[in-house]
């Protein structure tokens, strides 16, 4: 069935595109990709929308925002339109549902509520959110909803197992680490990594190797390396984020410098281009600091 599409008018986009949607899942005339699509082979979309998203944040980019908000958008719009045809629920309860959760959370600014401080506002919110978690748990129960037997109650119940390793290492050290689960002195984190470093190596000169427990000590090391960050306040994700466009930056220089030539080049002069281009970078990083 053809779906009534609004003409464009200030204050009717979100009524544009959710007509569009629905036309585009429609059955009998819609897009027949679309149609076929389901919440499991949408989600992947979902998560690459969000990385575009802080892409174009990343590069100051606001007309690339613009769109890839859009996209983002639509992506919440295909999973309303689908949940709705399942009969889970519509657009407008996903839209209700965040604006009551962030009412129930902000208590100091929907009610009468005052904190004397920061600290008092976190603990409360804390609190909230526990109280969340255990209704949200109660009505899953009553839907007859299958759900972890973990008391909502839990410091790390609440890490989706999707997240990328190193967001989800921060989260749970955070977490943890909110409930007094952490090294008291930052020199005890540093020794950790000796260790696990240590530990690293063992494995990989064992023979024959055990490439399970390696792995494992492996994981160990990023894990304690996240550690490191997270105590001195920065977001391990965005530090590595750095690193590799500053090694990719470099790695470039290399390359222009050796005229893409890569064959039959010994080490010593791979070192030699590199450190030149490292060299130059602080020449220049220096002469731009006193501009």
């Amino acid at each position: 069935m053809k779906q009534d599409i609004p003409t464009p008018q200030v204050g009717n986009g979100l009524k544009r595109i959710l007509s569009v949607m629905k036309q585009l899942r429609d059955p009998e005339d819609g897009c027949p990709w679309d149609v076929k699509q389901s919440f499991a082979t949408i989600a992947p979309y979902t998560v690459e929308e969000a990385y575009e998203v802080a892409d174009a944040i990343e590069r100051d980019d606001w007309v690339d925002l613009k769109e890839e908000l859009g996209d983002l958008l639509l992506q919440v719009v295909f999973h309303a339109q689908m949940a709705q045809e399942a009969g889970l629920f519509d657009f407008d309860d996903v839209a209700h549902s965040i604006a009551d959760k962030m009412v129930h959370r902000h208590p100091h600014v929907f009610e009468d509520t005052a904190y004397p401080d920061e600290a008092a506002q976190k603990a409360d919110w804390d609190r909230i959110k526990t109280e969340e978690k255990r209704a949200k748990q109660a009505a899953k129960a009553a839907a007859g909803l299958t759900t972890p037997d973990v008391d909502p109650r839990a410091t790390l119940q609440d890490i989706p197992s999707i997240f990328p390793a190193l967001l989800a290492t921060d989260k749970i050290q955070r977490n943890a680490a909110r409930v007094g689960f952490d090294h008291p002195e930052m020199h005890e984190i540093y020794g950790k990594v000796d260790e696990e470093l240590a530990e690293v190596k063992e494995e990989a000169e064992r023979d024959p190797p055990d490439r399970d427990a390696l792995e494992l000590e492996v994981g160990d090391l990023l894990f304690v390396a996240a550690a490191v960050a997270r105590r001195l306040n920065i977001d391990p994700e965005n530090a590595l984020h750095r690193a590799n466009a500053k090694f990719t930056r470099r790695f470039n220089a290399v390359e222009r410098v050796l005229e893409f030539h890569w064959d039959d080049r010994h080490i010593d002069e791979l070192h030699a281009a590199w450190n030149a281009v490292k060299a130059a970078e602080k020449v220049g990083k220096a002469a731009a600091a006193g501009a």
